[in-house]
């Protein structure tokens, strides 16, 4: 799937730093703000030849973050063989979490695997009422991930002194740009210390993607429209130099490789010769000043103060 026609002003990429890959569909929770449609009945996943793929593609390319995101990744049975082999080439790891995995039966030892090999942690936590979050993700939500915050706690995560990092995330539960990360982290600080006795590293705040399952709920209360107007006229071209896409790959649970995450949940796959992981094998290639797919959607990332999966931009 291609998207032409846009307002959004072509921008290219340049050097390739962080590899992004959607291990697979399955989640263990049914978010109403999921762009990935992500759930427990979800059965797309990444093959053990991809798996050994990305690797020598980190080594090939000198990649300096794998970021491996889902649904829930930790529900990827090679999960944990891939980690280890990555933070062996010492190359960092990060895990996209949604924290309620780390109470499901199976993974009792899934914080301790984590904080033992170094992995950073961004988790999603929409916020520190119990009201909000499980209106989002679902009943019994909140309740869960406090646990599982207390547990990463318990090994370091979130410590100043430890090094492990914990990274909140933070989105909007209605179709409006997201508030300033800056003070929503302090109030995140306060109530989750004073509640909870939870620590955490930073707060990154993110506008929900018009996409998806998020596109048809706006479609359902008749705010689409004003949605993506919303976007487009607090369209911020600053932030047009530090969006994502500009020095990160997204990669598929087939290895397709697209310009975001977004992009992948859209079927915009990349353009020119590098459209697959094993592309990335080639010697020498280079995807510095290649055009980036661009659509209404990335609006977006530019809207306001900016968003991208390490927050605001500006």
């Amino acid at each position: 799937m291609k998207i032409t026609s846009t307002k959004f002003p072509k921008i290219k990429r340049d050097y390739l730093d962080t590899l992004q890959i959607n291990i697979g569909y399955k989640c263990n929770q049914a978010c109403s703000h999921c762009h990935v449609d992500a759930s427990p009945s979800r059965t797309e996943m990444m093959n053990d030849n991809i798996i050994k793929l990305i690797p020598k593609v980190i080594k090939a390319n000198n990649i300096k973050l794998l970021d491996i995101t889902g649904g829930a990744p930790e529900l990827h049975p090679r999960f944990k063989q891939l980690v280890k082999e990555v933070r062996s080439l010492n190359v960092e790891v990060m895990d996209r979490c949604n924290l309620t995995i780390l109470t499901e039966p199976g993974h009792e030892n899934l914080a301790s695997f984590l904080a033992s090999n170094k992995v950073q942690i961004t988790a999603s936590l929409p916020c520190y009422l119990e009201f909000n979050v499980d209106n989002q993700r679902g009943k019994g939500v909140f309740e869960k991930s406090i646990l599982a915050l207390k547990q990463l706690n318990y090994y370091g995560y979130g410590i100043k002194e430890s090094g492990l990092l914990l990274n909140l995330v933070y989105n909007p539960n209605s179709p409006q740009l997201p508030p300033s990360q800056k003070e929503l982290e302090d109030t995140y600080r306060r109530e989750l210390k004073e509640r909870y006795g939870i620590f955490f590293s930073n707060l990154f705040v993110l506008a929900n993607m018009p996409i998806n399952r998020y596109e048809k709920y706006l479609k359902v209360i008749g705010k689409l429209k004003e949605y993506n107007k919303l976007l487009e006229d607090n369209h911020n071209p600053i932030n047009l130099n530090s969006v994502m896409c500009r020095s990160t790959l997204s990669v598929d649970w087939e290895g397709y490789l697209y310009d975001c995450d977004f992009n992948q949940q859209l079927g915009m796959r990349r353009d020119g010769d590098i459209k697959h992981l094993d592309d990335l094998l080639i010697p020498l290639v280079s995807l510095k000043n290649n055009p980036i797919s661009i659509g209404n959607h990335c609006f977006g990332c530019t809207a306001g103060a900016g968003s991208s999966c390490g927050g605001e931009l500006t």
